[in-house]
């Protein structure tokens, strides 16, 4: 809770609610974050109003909610960014909302939902289409879903300058780890544009988005920890492919920032502000004091932080990167994982087993099984208690339908179910249990039948769609730190599994027929380059 405006805010919970029924009072829902900068400046600004705080009090029951906290609370409530400021009943209902606002501005807002709530009262409030509970598009997951995404990446892409759309550029590392196995000219000038104008040279890590086309105008200079380790991936992706050492040099600078900045001794931090700090000259950094750091621990975070840098330790042999994924992992697991449930992060007020904290965290934990051979007990915990969430029309809710707002109505976020069906699929390879591919494959049926509508922005659900049409290239290998199983990690598909084990050669796996062993790390790489594996067994 920020403390530098007027505004006697409440905390979320069902208390501010409870309040609003008893005064017939609409709600102000202030939606903001600590790495906020625009935040800080309606706290500056509108909300240090004394006339305007004045208002608010008579008239509303406000309350400021950290959406790094509430995800669920940001899912429902976002008006497109932060801050986001929100009416609502006192069922949690939507009135009305918008984002940054003046003085001004907010002062207009509260005379007109005060005209309406005293005209209509709570029957002016709406709930929103994906809230209602519609059903899901479901469809079959054929291999048209990954060539309709193939498609998408090249008719999006920005020809001129890199990227995809023609609007404001966000870096979409996923779109790009898409590309880089179907289309890797456009992901190579992808990661060149976000290396360019996104990468803080001085300092390591990625600024969130440029406000123009070309990667110019206004940079938002916010560093998230989930938005850098998702970019750690697609630069160790990039690298896996290409071997350009400019990708390797950039994934390493920005896991030397997460391990050093966002590093809280335990695990990572959430994100580090933004602000003109980062357009100081270096000698000039060194002196001004650095932008805040929220140093709370999250698990989806920690989970996409660990994955990414065990990708790239397997990848490069940075044993470094590989122990600050097992420390962070461990911090999860220890403090944040209770037999298989998932808190948020470490505090009384934190949700539980919410299907963003499983997705990552599972993540997290195949991708360290993958490299270190460990995990696995705790990844099927995890998974198990994930499936709780799974719905009779085989999507993933996002958690628990209870809370106060609106949060009692499922939401089925698609951009999760993806992660989540990519974990499974993941486990199911690792473990031989069918259980778990099965259970993603029905989370992604759930949404193919809308998949012509999807553009490049969600291409993960095209190669989750892949994955679960061919079945994951899979190399199982013997233990982690042998030859062969370094080699694994270094053929050329970042979509594969590798199964450590206690066995002394490596076979690859392709659609559920074995190679011939593999001895050497020559001849792994002869296998897994094969148009089809052999018939031969292994035995």
């Amino acid at each position: 809770m920020k403390d530098d405006t007027l505004v006697e805010w409440r905390e979320w919970g069902a208390a501010p609610f409870e309040e609003a029924a008893r005064a017939s009072k609409p709600l102000l829902l202030a939606l903001s974050a600590s790495w906020c900068t625009a935040c800080d400046e309606m706290d500056r600004g509108a909300y240090a109003d004394p006339k305007l705080a004045a208002h608010l009090k008579d008239g509303f029951v406000p309350v400021r909610v950290d959406v790094d906290e509430q995800p669920r609370v940001r899912e429902r409530y976002n008006m497109g960014g932060f801050p986001s400021t929100v009416f609502a009943t006192p069922d949690g209902k939507l009135l009305t909302g918008a984002g940054f606002m003046s003085s001004d501005g907010l002062r207009q807002a509260l005379d007109t939902v005060r005209r309406t709530w005293d005209g209509k009262g709570a029957e002016a409030g709406r709930v929103p289409r994906a809230l209602q509970d519609p059903d899901p598009p479901q469809g079959p997951v054929t291999a048209d879903i990954e060539a309709h995404f193939v498609e998408q990446v090249a008719a999006a892409f920005d020809e001129e300058f890199g990227g995809w759309g023609d609007g404001a550029k966000f870096p979409l590392p996923n779109t790009i780890e898409f590309a880089a196995k179907r289309d890797r000219d456009r992901a190579r000038r992808t990661l060149e544009a976000v290396q360019t104008h996104l990468y803080d040279t001085y300092g390591g890590g990625f600024y969130r988005y440029a406000t123009n086309r070309n990667w110019g105008g206004e940079l938002h200079r916010e560093k998230l920890l989930d938005e850098n380790a998702a970019l750690v991936g697609a630069f160790a992706t990039g690298y896996l492919y290409t071997g350009e050492e400019s990708y390797r040099e950039t994934a390493a600078g920005t896991i030397d920032y997460l391990t050093t900045d966002l590093w809280t001794g335990d695990a990572f931090a959430g994100s580090q502000a933004g602000g003109d700090y980062f357009t100081l000259e270096p000698s000039d950094r060194e002196a001004a004091d650095a932008p805040r750091i929220d140093e709370t621990v999250y698990a989806d975070r920690n989970g996409l932080a660990a994955a990414a840098l065990f990708r790239f330790g397997a990848y490069t042999d940075d044993g470094d990167a590989t122990r600050y994924a097992e420390r962070a992992l461990e911090h999860v697991l220890d403090t944040l994982v209770d037999d298989g449930v998932v808190a948020h992060y470490a505090g009384d007020d934190s949700e539980t087993g919410l299907l963003l904290d499983h997705a990552r965290v599972l993540a997290g934990l195949t991708a360290g099984a993958q490299a270190t051979g460990d995990y696995l007990e705790a990844a099927r915990a995890v998974a198990d208690r994930a499936l709780d969430l799974q719905a009779d029309d085989g999507a993933f809710l996002d958690g628990p339908a209870e809370g106060p707002g609106m949060l009692d109505r499922p939401l089925r976020p698609l951009d999760t179910n993806v992660e989540l069906a990519d974990a499974l699929l993941d486990l199911a390879a690792l473990t031989g249990d069918t259980t778990y591919r099965a259970a993603a494959g029905e989370a992604l049926e759930a949404f193919a039948g809308a998949y012509d509508r999807m553009g490049a922005q969600v291409t993960g659900y095209g190669a989750a769609c892949a994955r679960y049409v061919y079945d994951p290239l899979v190399i199982e290998t013997p233990p982690p730190n042998t030859d062969l199983h370094r080699a694994a990690w270094r053929v050329a598909d970042h979509e594969k599994v590798v199964v450590p084990g206690d066995r002394d050669d490596a076979v690859v796996v392709r659609g559920g027929e074995r190679s011939a062993p593999a001895a050497t790390p020559d001849e792994l790489m002869d296998r897994a380059a094969d148009g089809g594996p052999s018939t031969r067994a292994d035995e």
